[in-house]
């Protein structure tokens, strides 16, 4: 049985863990050539290792998804790889969590960089080739902070997801002549390295108690999202928003 998403090319930023792991290795198994993209080289390399030992494609390359040369050159290696993409997934992101009156200038940008400016510096660089293909599937990482306040960020993450979700509507907007769905997920408190570097033990029991559903997410759930959006399933899906929190922010 051929997986959903044969024969065709995903890049994948921030895949060295977390979510963006899961997803490259839900893809993989789906039947996609998958590039692993973080900036750490040696968890990217892990992860594609890890998928060409069940027998799939995978690419390590290590850019930073804020240097615009980087990002090209990673677009480069994944068509000189495997011929084109198919689809990209800008998952890579930072959390940092000060209030304002202790953010430097320097982390606000280092925070709206990494989430914002690389969603868009990556995105910018797939579509000629996507158009050009006149197909195209892109999801944006936000979060539930994009959609109302962070749980552990403080305003530079919530403005940076937020900005996302306006990314998503407009480039969809502009891009869905070319068969180019453009739709952002935003993601609860989910069971990741970033979530329990930033939160102690104690105070995440108190969050997942508080929830409709009385858990943190899993990783593999939002990939099987993810999944969806670069589907042939939601190929009338565009611009949207997709929550993922097990009912903490009902809108």
């Amino acid at each position: 049985m051929e997986g959903k998403l044969k024969g065709k090319v995903a890049i994948i930023t921030g895949a060295g863990q977390g979510m963006g792991e899961s997803v490259a290795k839900l893809f993989a198994k789906e039947g996609a050539k998958v590039v692993v993209n973080d900036i750490n080289e040696n968890k990217a390399k892990m992860v594609a290792e890890e998928i060409r030992s069940e027998g799939e494609e995978a690419l390590a390359i290590r850019a930073d998804v804020t240097n615009r040369r980087e990002v090209s050159r990673l677009v480069e290696k994944t068509v000189e790889e495997f011929g084109t993409v198919h689809i990209l997934i800008n998952n890579a992101g930072i959390l940092r969590s000060s209030k304002i009156e202790a953010i430097s200038e320097e982390e606000w940008d280092l925070v709206l960089n990494i989430n914002l400016k690389g969603t868009f510096l990556c995105s910018k660089a797939v579509l000629p080739i996507m158009k050009k293909n006149r197909y195209g599937r892109i999801v944006n990482f936000s979060s539930s902070a994009g959609r109302s306040v962070s749980t552990l960020g403080g305003i530079h993450y919530t403005a940076a997801k937020a900005g996302i979700l306006g990314l998503t509507r407009q480039m969809a907007k502009e891009v869905a002549a070319f068969n180019i769905n453009v739709n952002s997920v935003c993601p609860g408190l989910i069971d990741t390295e970033m979530v329990r570097d930033n939160c102690p033990p104690e105070r995440l029991r108190h969050y997942e108690e508080s929830f409709p559903i009385p858990r943190l997410g899993r990783p593999e759930e939002v990939a099987r999202l993810v999944l969806f959006l670069v589907s042939d399933s939601s190929s009338y899906i565009t611009g949207a928003s997709l929550d993922i929190n097990g009912g903490d922010l009902m809108l």
